[in-house]
């Protein structure tokens, strides 16, 4: 009987680990494509909570890449002021008409392709915005919450337009999430 309980928690992580959320993010403007995220429910599972909301609410749907950083990351989901085809000049500025998070911070170092949380200078207040990293920045190690890992297309990461402004403000049209969906 043992033999067969262990079997089924075994069957039961296994089953668990299949059915990992991820968002699939579709890029346009001077990249162009398919960014694939697996998200980390165990490492930050309220954040991911929030994220896959946000997504299945259409919300991430049309907010631009607001800030981006050669060599460093790409900034986006300003629910708020980022949608594209309206004024996006206080895009970084805004979040979601959800609550601001407690951070979730973890030991996951922060290189090429790993998603996190933005947020201003207080760790519990990130909200929607996200950003996904183009290199290593290990002085963001354990400062800002790990939120997941693209594992399709960091060639259209790497393509996203760059900021020219302060700060990484991207001047002029920016890149755009054009649909976010959730997988399983």
């Amino acid at each position: 009987m043992r033999k067969i309980a262990g079997t089924s928690a075994v069957l039961a992580i296994l089953g668990t680990a299949a059915a990992a959320t991820g968002l699939e993010i579709e890029v346009a403007g001077e990249s162009n494509g398919t960014v694939k995220i697996d998200l980390l429910e165990d490492v930050a599972p309220a954040h991911v909570a929030q994220i896959t909301e946000l997504a299945k609410e259409g919300a991430y749907d049309g907010v631009v890449f607001h800030r981006v950083i050669d060599g460093f990351m790409a900034q986006t989901g300003d629910v708020q002021f980022g949608k594209s085809g309206g004024d996006t000049a206080r895009a970084g500025m805004g979040g979601s008409d959800k609550p601001d998070l407690k951070a979730e911070f973890s030991d996951i170092a922060y290189e090429a392709g790993v998603v996190g949380m933005a947020r201003s200078q207080s760790p519990d207040s990130a909200n929607s915005q996200f950003f996904i990293m183009f290199d290593e920045a290990p002085f963001l190690d354990g400062q800002y919450t790990v939120v997941g890992k693209v594992t399709e297309g960091q060639d259209v990461v790497d393509a996203i337009k760059r900021g020219t402004g302060p700060n990484g403000a991207v001047v002029g049209t920016p890149d755009v999430m054009q649909k976010v969906t959730v997988t399983e």
